[in-house]
């Protein structure tokens, strides 16, 4: 991914039901996202319960994201129709390893 000594935002939710829409706004979001200043990377993955983790090159590349427009409106839809429930939480990476098995690697 990338040198250690920076953030991860770990969102993880479960929405109230199947909805058409939140599929759209999730792939909006990523594709806003992507051209956030400070942006490193994503994964995602959604069974019942979903995570997305977020990695961003400082605080303040995170914090202008939360306030970025169309994310503002897409929490507050979140809120109001899809999610029963989530959590955030800004972590700072200090360090990383993988291991990659390169006939079953998924990434």
């Amino acid at each position: 991914m990338c040198k250690p000594n920076y953030y991860a935002v770990i969102f993880t939710s479960k929405l109230k039901t199947s909805h058409p829409e939140y599929s759209k706004m999730a792939e909006l979001m990523g594709t806003l996202a992507k051209k956030q200043p400070g942006f490193l990377g994503m994964d995602s993955a959604r069974d019942g319960i979903g995570i997305t983790v977020s990695y961003w090159e400082d605080l303040e590349s995170i914090k202008l994201w939360k306030a970025q427009t169309e994310h503002i409106k897409a929490q507050k839809q979140g809120k109001n129709d899809w999610y029963s429930y989530y959590n955030v939480k800004i972590c700072k990476v200090e360090r990383e390893y993988e291991f990659r098995n390169e006939e079953d690697a998924l990434l």
